[in-house]
């Protein structure tokens, strides 16, 4: 990362402007979009049993429960109050568990486990109790490995935070998105300022390894200034780390959305100055840039992971733990087993229905070809160590890069041209400023984005 000094300023107006298109987050590479119904639980079940339980896997649980409707949500979620409807969930989530660990062949290590939503905290503390013992009976949970878990804080206490720290989990990452009382009002997430502060003080308390926040831009009723406030009050509390991002209206795709008034969403040229706004903010208050998205304090091992080269990137974003296959357990959750990806079904009557059947719910996926690992390998090294050495991917993939490559580099030439990237002899090389719009370098190398001309189902990239 460049110094602060380099990096502080406001980022240029015109080149955010530029690269304010439709792209995907590379969370995975081919993106979700492509993944085909073909694929089907046989092939998924092949997959873990090649793969076996001897490495460490990274696990991903989705509860999709919560008690509120957030207008700006579009994740897989089941809007309730009735809270007795988990119990059920929790039931096929333990024959889906069985399903995969038998498939594995043993009891597979884990180094990182994420509960993610919905609000997983919509769980009783004696249901979050019941999930661990059942993760723990099928899985290894190693020593030292990452647990982690979503809070909706309007939804915990000091005590439910101790319970947490007691089944072992050692981050919590609160889902804030703004603290500004008219947006919180305009989006149906009503949680004061200081009723985070009290939770995140209590976590300290109680020793968790890391906090973050996750934090949304362009919501409705959000103004410059508004966000600016809500920026200081966030590096006030010190969070490890923060998530910010962009918010995609696209009430076509969400239902939930239609009930944001557009009228009141900030045009594009506040959002793009929020954005620049916040990252001068942050980084003036000592945070380090990660990427796409993500700030932490310099000491916090992902900026380490950052600085030494070996940021990793999977379903659950950046990632300091080893390049792993991931496990997703629940509805809509999906895994990366080797050259394959698998989703669940969508919905929980689907998602049900198979495991009453004693089936895994996968419901599409995708098995890799040879040009999809290579791109992968070269998208995930621009995106986690800002660099692609030649020599490598041709030793890996038995490839002449340049050749191979071609229409790529001459695209890539004209970012280069904006001061975005280095077009080394045998190497790509990413710049500081490069860093904020890496998404836009990614998509160079995405065959699939480059064949389509359409790209509504993404949001923007910025």
């Amino acid at each position: 990362m460049a110094a602060l000094t380099e990096t502080a300023r406001p980022l240029d107006a015109d080149l955010l402007r530029r690269h304010d298109v439709a792209g995907p987050r590379y969370t995975s590479y081919p993106t979700a979009d492509r993944f085909v119904e073909a694929y089907q639980p046989p092939q998924h079940l092949q997959a873990l049993a090649q793969r076996g339980a001897a490495q460490p896997l990274s696990v991903y649980v989705h509860v999709p429960f919560c008690e509120q409707l957030c207008y700006y949500c579009a994740c897989n979620k089941v809007i309730t109050k009735h809270h007795e409807r988990a119990q059920p969930y929790l039931d096929q989530l333990e024959v889906e568990m069985d399903l995969v660990a038998g498939a594995l062949g043993g009891h597979a290590p884990v180094s990182q486990l994420h509960l993610g939503g919905g609000s997983p905290t919509f769980l009783s503390d004696a249901e979050l109790g019941s999930l661990m013992a059942a993760l723990r009976r099928r899985f290894r949970l190693l020593s030292g490995a990452e647990l982690s878990i979503e809070l909706d804080p309007r939804t915990v206490d000091a005590a439910r935070l101790a319970h947490l720290k007691s089944l072992g989990f050692n981050r919590l990452s609160f889902g804030v998105q703004d603290f500004d009382a008219a947006v919180q009002k305009a989006v149906h997430r009503v949680q004061p300022f200081e009723s985070v502060a009290a939770l995140m003080l209590a976590a300290r308390g109680l020793g968790f390894t890391s906090l973050s926040v996750d934090l949304i831009y362009g919501l409705p009723a959000q103004t410059t200034q508004s966000f600016a406030r809500t920026i200081a009050q966030v590096a006030g509390l010190r969070p490890d780390r923060i998530a910010m991002y962009a918010y995609a209206h696209l009430p076509q795709r969400f239902k939930p959305q239609r009930r944001i008034v557009a009228e009141l969403l900030p045009p594009a040229g506040d959002k793009l100055a929020m954005l620049s706004g916040a990252i001068s903010a942050l980084l003036g208050e000592g945070y380090a840039y990660i990427g796409m998205d993500h700030f932490a304090l310099p000491d916090d091992p992902l900026a380490i992971a950052k600085r030494q080269g070996l940021l990793h990137r999977n379903f659950q974003g950046y990632s300091t733990q080893p390049d792993c296959d991931l496990i997703g357990l629940g509805v809509s959750a999906i895994s990366r087993v080797g050259a394959t990806y698998a989703q669940n079904a969508k919905t929980l009557e689907e998602y049900e229905d198979a495991l009453h059947q004693r089936q895994l719910p996968v419901q599409r996926g995708l098995a890799l070809t040879r040009d999809d690992l290579l791109r992968r390998a070269v998208i995930m090294a621009l995106m986690c160590q800002g660099r692609v050495e030649f020599e490598s991917i041709a030793a890996s993939y038995l490839v002449d890069v340049p050749a191979y490559f071609a229409p790529e580099l001459e695209r890539l030439a004209q970012l280069a041209g904006q001061g975005l990237v280095v077009l080394e002899p045998a190497a790509i090389q990413v710049t500081p400023l490069g860093w904020y719009f890496v998404r836009a370098i990614a998509m160079v190398f995405d065959r699939y984005l480059q064949a389509d001309v359409s790209r509504e189902r993404f949001s923007k990239i910025i």
